[in-house]
């Protein structure tokens, strides 16, 4: 069983704090596909949610004040970054509950997987399909013919 901390559980629970917010969870995706400049961020989120740029510049603030991202400036840009540990802690957070939706998405992997061993198999069988059909067209018969 894994024991966590009670700083570990307040540092867990912060951050599902911050990441309770829509606005701040589309931002960290934003960002998981790498750094991204304010304004780009800004342009995003106040399309998608309606926002105004205060109220982004407000959830930019939040994420780089809690650790959850980094800004560094560039001339007259800040240039944002995600910051991995507090994800990290808000993961080793979920660990215990971790057994009520593993077994369920191990079978989904072997459903996926059964899913694509069939389809790289479906061009084979067609074939099979199709060389079967056309003896059967040809002789008749379902039978083999002798040559």
């Amino acid at each position: 069983m894994t024991y966590i901390s009670a700083n570990a559980i307040i540092v867990g629970v912060h951050a599902l704090d911050i990441l309770g917010d829509p606005v701040r969870r589309r931002i960290l995706e934003l960002l998981a596909e790498g750094e991204r400049s304010a304004g780009e961020i800004g342009e995003v989120v106040q399309r998608e949610f309606g926002i105004s740029q205060p109220a982004v510049s407000q959830h930019l603030r939040v994420l780089r004040e809690s650790g959850f991202t980094t800004a560094r400036p560039e001339g007259a840009r800040r240039l944002y970054a995600i910051a991995p540990e507090p994800l990290e802690n808000a993961a080793a957070w979920f660990d215990p509950f971790r057994r009520f939706w593993q077994p369920h998405l191990d079978a989904l992997g072997t459903e996926l997987a059964r899913g694509r061993h069939a389809r790289r198999l479906a061009p084979e069988r067609q074939a099979d399909a199709d060389t079967a059909d056309s003896e059967t067209e040809e002789t008749g018969t379902t039978e083999p013919q002798e040559e």
